[in-house]
């Protein structure tokens, strides 16, 4: 049986995470904004820890949000079902298509196959890998970045 995870309890996950295992994300602060089964929608502050030397988003701080987008959805699953796992990217690739002068929003609606992906895990107790899109948005709604990023995942 499947439990319901709320959006508190995945904030408070990823503050944790920040918090104990990666500095880099609780450094830069970002926000969860949504996360179902289907998108997570995350957002970072352009503010001093998050520029670069012209005033836009550093494309370290654009890297961290795709980063913390895509795997999220597998920190999700593995909740949901109560399973501990073990989660990499095996490759990342980045489009910077337009600085990012703003706040930046990163959207990944790649849910459906992140739940697959886990389910093959699950099933098959292997290493699976597959990508996933993330899209980095300003604040004039416009695309500043494309990420594609190979996620990997086994169940333990």
């Amino acid at each position: 049986m499947e439990k319901q995870i709320s959006l508190s309890k995945m904030r408070r996950l990823l503050w944790l995470m920040g918090a104990i295992k990666i500095p880099m994300i609780a450094y830069i602060r970002p926000k969860l904004i949504k996360i179902d089964d289907e998108e997570t929608i995350v957002r970072i502050k352009l503010k001093r820890r998050t520029k670069n030397h012209l005033s836009s988003m550093y494309f370290g701080a654009l890297a961290v949000g795709a980063d913390i987008t895509a795997g999220l959805h597998a920190f999700y699953y593995a909740e949901k079902s109560g399973e501990k796992i073990s989660f990499a990217f095996k490759s990342v690739q980045g489009d910077f298509l337009k600085r990012p002068m703003s706040d930046v929003t990163f959207i990944s609606k790649e849910g459906e196959i992140v739940k697959k992906v886990f389910e093959q895990a699950l099933k098959s107790k292997e290493r699976i890998n597959r990508k996933i899109n993330v899209e980095a948005i300003d604040s004039d709604k416009e695309i500043v970045a494309k990420f594609v990023l190979e996620i990997s995942v086994k169940v333990r």
